[in-house]
């Protein structure tokens, strides 16, 4: 009974150790927390204050972890090989953890760089390089802190050679397993350095207009003109074709087509296009065209080609050139439109 009673105090004159080192490790990071805002404060760059501010949860963590571990050669020997064994299991976590928060430091600098409202190619394929790099850096990170940590258990380190022994057996069984995931990841990496696809591109994929709202490490996140969102797996935007409309500039040539009878006069169309365009305050006033690139048995095809500076400026100026060619049809050459001729034979 005095064993029990001896051990028990030992136990928790350990724990009162560990909840005093927790406290001191708190008050330690506040006070360095506090200097450390201080001086990234009157520094020009803003790399200091993200970084601070990116670590701030990680570095206290290990803070505590550092006077935790100093607080076990205070304890019994048991108890203190069981406390440093659960430090460094926790450290090795937090190390992880703080490299994964430093990889966010250089999305930070982007952002500050290039705000989301900003809308240039350099700015879209940088977003999308580093929020790709940095999601797919952040999976190894995880992956290797835990195993790393796991070798620290005993009894984990033979577990771990067994494992390493049949590597070729289940190497082949989890890579037909997680082909899928394996595949997205390897796509993922591709995307960010070729770059098919970046952030803010508008796109059609299925048949869906868009715009490219996010890149993850598994799928890509389209954003639907009618609020709608379209999940597609990344390993679908490398391996089947995609209708990028701003991979390289966001010019556009924007198209309207109008069906009209062979009776239409092309060249008043022509003159009301052009003044359509000089009124609208869309037209970039690059390029504009007037061509009859079709016909059949009933009508003809009047193509109007425009130069719009964007997607978005190109959806609303055609909306605007197809109401305004029609309502000029309908108000001013109504013979323009197309109609169906009927021939009656009467019998003798």
């Amino acid at each position: 009974m005095v064993i029990t009673i001896e051990n028990a105090m030992g136990d928790l004159g350990a724990v009162g150790i560990v909840l005093v080192a927790v406290l001191i490790g708190l008050a330690v990071h506040w006070m360095s927390w506090r200097i450390a805002l201080r001086i990234v404060g009157r520094t020009p760059s803003r790399l200091d204050e993200f970084v601070v501010d990116r670590t701030l949860n990680p570095v206290r963590l290990l803070v505590v972890l550092a006077t935790v571990f100093v607080s076990s050669a205070f304890m019994s020997a048991e108890a203190a090989d069981f406390v440093r064994r659960v430090v460094i299991f926790l450290g090795i976590i937090d190390l992880g953890w703080l490299l994964v928060s430093l990889t966010l430091v250089g999305q930070d600098m982007a952002s500050d760089r290039f705000p989301d409202d900003v809308d240039a190619l350099e700015a879209r394929q940088l977003r999308t390089q580093l929020a790709v790099l940095q999601r797919f850096g952040s999976i190894i990170i995880w992956l290797l802190a835990v195993a790393i940590a796991l070798l620290t258990i005993p009894g984990v380190q033979p577990l771990a050679a067994s494992l390493l022994a049949g590597a070729g057996v289940v190497g082949i069984v989890l890579g037909v397993a997680a082909g899928p995931l394996i595949g997205n990841l390897i796509a993922g990496v591709q995307i960010a350095f070729t770059q098919p696809i970046k952030i803010g591109d508008v796109v059609v994929i299925e048949g869906e207009w868009g715009r490219i709202g996010e890149i993850t490490a598994a799928y890509v996140v389209v954003h639907i003109w009618d609020k709608r969102r379209l999940i597609v797996p990344l390993s679908k935007i490398v391996n089947e074709p995609v209708e990028n409309w701003t991979r390289r500039t966001n010019d556009l040539l924007g198209v309207v087509k109008i069906a009209c009878d062979y009776r239409a006069p092309i060249e008043a169309i022509r003159a009301q296009y052009k003044h359509i365009l000089d009124e609208s305050g869309l037209w970039d006033g690059e390029a504009w065209s007037v061509l009859v690139t079709g016909s059949d048995d009933r009508t003809i095809t009047v193509r109007a080609v425009y130069s719009a500076p964007d997607a978005s400026v190109s959806w609303d100026l055609q909306c605007l050139v197809r109401e305004r060619l029609i309502t000029f049809l309908q108000e001013q050459h109504p013979e323009a439109l197309p109609v169906a001729r009927e021939i009656q034979h009467q019998s003798a």
